[in-house]
């Protein structure tokens, strides 16, 4: 991390060029305006009057940080892109990854060399919110510590799929609702629905990244807050999109890692989700753990998790959770954070009619 001391010095001045300078362009989004009959329907299994199929969501906030914050990533970064590719290519890769920290350059081209046919990018260094959240971060602001009120760098955040996204969009939280140094990126939310063939419901994928904790540099206090106010407009997003009745999938980097007051504020706030290290930690749950979870609240041990919403069609169940890029063989560690990868079961009643509202077409996907 790094900082920039009031007033704007040539420090200041050289740092943010420097900032920007590593920051890449994007690539167009690759959505999908109708449906191919090119994309490949998953397997599809029958139980009990039940049909099923399954769906694996990595999470990784991958550290695409740029110099001055973190130096001599690029060789890891390709590492994590080649990684994943090679895994598409033997059709053992994640259907879904929700990325974090996607900042510099060498970051995005390992995303986008991952292989993924659909992808969308979250809130740019530019974008304004368009929600409007109730109040902001008391005064003073901290403007050498990053609260000036301006964004260095976009939201870092990515969606990428291997079954169509049809629709999606991104909101940042804005340059008064966060604390610290975390405010030099325009950090956000983002929303995405998926179609899978054979499935009767499109289903929604949440993505995002809160304030941090001792990283942002500033008092306990203002931390707490500005995750209190990024949680309320993420219970806001995902409010917005109950009434479509979608099952839906949620994960990121919360930054709740031993912080139970702000994991207590969360689950009052999201409420509607059931947290995947919850469930899974049940005796009855039925979820093959592969994980090394110490002590009873394994959902305080990390910053990366996941949580998952049933829709009025289709029912969401994790059966598997486990860790990639966590240094086991062929998984090297490679970021500051692990993999978080859950395998997620669909289950909807036999003869459930499809409507997805979606036109066959012949194409794959169309770059915007």
């Amino acid at each position: 991390m790094f900082s920039i001391n009031k007033p704007a010095s040539a420090l200041a001045i050289a740092t943010a060029a420097a900032l920007l300078s590593g920051c890449a362009t994007l690539p167009p989004v690759s959505v999908a305006s109708c449906l191919s009959p090119d994309v490949p329907a998953p397997p599809l299994s029958r139980e009990n009057g039940r049909e099923s199929t399954t769906l694996d969501v990595l999470t990784y906030n991958v550290e695409g940080l740029a110099w001055p914050a973190r130096q001599g990533r690029r060789h890891a970064l390709q590492q994590i892109g080649d990684i994943l590719a090679d895994l598409n290519r033997q059709g053992a890769g994640p259907d879904i990854i929700l990325v974090q920290e996607m900042f510099s350059r060498a970051s995005v081209r390992a995303i986008t060399a991952a292989g993924y046919p659909y992808q969308i990018w979250g809130p740019t260094r530019t974008q304004r919110p368009r929600m409007t959240g109730k109040g902001g971060m008391s005064r003073p602001f901290r403007w050498s510590k990053g609260e000036t009120g301006f964004h260095l760098l976009g939201s870092g955040l990515a969606i990428l799929s291997r079954y169509p996204i049809i629709g999606g969009d991104a909101e940042p939280f804005g340059a008064r609702r966060c604390a610290g140094i975390d405010c030099l990126s325009n950090k956000g939310m983002q929303r995405a629905e998926i179609v899978i063939p054979g499935v009767p419901q499109r289903i929604e994928l949440f993505n995002t990244h809160l304030n941090s904790q001792q990283a942002s540099r500033v008092p306990f206090e203002r931390t707490i807050a500005a995750h209190a106010l990024q949680v309320d407009d993420l219970s806001s997003l995902l409010s917005s999109s109950e009434s479509a009745r979608l099952p839906a999938i949620l994960g990121g980097d919360f930054n709740m890692q031993a912080a139970p007051d702000r994991l207590n504020q969360f689950e009052s706030a999201i409420n509607r989700f059931t947290m995947v290290h919850r469930f899974c930690a049940l005796e009855t749950s039925g979820c093959d753990v592969r994980l090394s979870w110490d002590g009873d609240e394994p959902w305080l041990d990390t910053q990366d998790l996941q949580l998952f919403r049933n829709g009025a069609a289709v029912t969401v169940t994790p059966i598997m959770v486990d860790a990639m890029f966590d240094g086991a063989e062929g998984q090297p560690r490679l970021s500051d954070h692990d993999g978080f990868m859950v395998r997620y079961r669909l289950s909807w009643p036999a003869q459930q009619p499809i409507r997805l509202n979606m036109p066959a077409c012949a194409g794959r996907a169309d770059n915007r």
